[in-house]
């Protein structure tokens, strides 16, 4: 066999760069950037497109993605993604936060920025700790979750209950997608994929805010290799945070069936 006869089929997207990522073994970070670059690539549109990077494990989610990226302060990326997408209407713009930048420090500017129906796509993913300082308790932490700022386990009656924060801004009438998905197994990936489709076709033909959250494991803070983590995931997230469509406007309805 010579080269010539090897086809390729699978390798990295272009809009992701060569480098040696920071992200723990295990953790699927690595996959929703895959998705996310794989998406914009098969649209055409990796070079019209800026995204905001978090405070948290995913900081240096400008040293991965291979087109523009701006860093915002903890919390405030989608205020940041707003000013953008309001002066350059034509670039397809998102952020990318982790539970303690979007739903703890963020959730204000989230919340203002669904309420608003701002032009932008949030990608969340959910971990149900602070991945990058330790571990500690997060708002989307299940109940009785041990971390390392709840060595005993969540306890509801002091420390309340975890925020489902794609039913909350489901609510927002600016809102036109919001969805959940899951980053534990293929089928879960394949859907995941088809969301950030969706999302971004519907950012682009001007239908309102849009937000994906994703179900991500975290092997190192859950103290779980990955395939017992990817189990933990199952049993222990998807019966709290159920993944489906929690608000699908009329023209996003639309969309979703032509991504499908």
């Amino acid at each position: 066999m010579t080269d010539t006869d090897v086809k390729v089929v699978y390798q990295r997207p272009i809009g992701l760069t060569d480098v040696t990522t920071h992200y723990c073994p295990g953790c699927t970070h690595g996959v929703a950037h895959r998705l996310i670059a794989e998406v914009l690539e098969e649209m055409g549109e990796l070079r019209n497109t800026i995204g905001v990077a978090p405070v948290g494990c995913a900081v240096f989610a400008y040293n991965y993605f291979d087109f523009d990226f701006v860093e915002a302060a903890h919390g405030r990326a989608p205020a940041m993604a707003t000013g953008i997408k309001r002066t350059l209407p034509d670039r397809l713009v998102f952020t990318y936060q982790g539970d303690g930048d979007l739903a703890s420090m963020g959730m204000g500017e989230t919340v203002a920025a669904a309420a608003r129906g701002e032009q932008i796509t949030i990608f969340f993913i959910n971990n149900t700790n602070y991945g990058m300082t330790g571990g500690q308790m997060a708002p989307t932490t299940l109940p009785g979750q041990k971390t390392s700022s709840s060595p005993l386990g969540r306890d509801v009656e002091t420390q309340g209950y975890p925020i489902r924060t794609a039913e909350m801004l489901a609510t927002l009438d600016g809102a036109s997608y919001v969805v959940r998905r899951s980053l534990h197994d293929a089928r879960s990936i394949r859907n995941a994929k088809r969301a950030i489709r969706t999302a971004f076709e519907i950012q682009k033909a001007g239908l309102g805010f849009s937000m994906v959250e994703f179900l991500s494991i975290c092997p190192t803070n859950w103290g779980l290799n990955a395939p017992k983590s990817r189990e933990w995931l199952k049993d222990h997230m998807l019966p709290y945070y159920p993944v489906g469509d929690f608000k699908v406007s009329e023209e996003a309805e639309r969309v979703m069936k032509e991504v499908r």
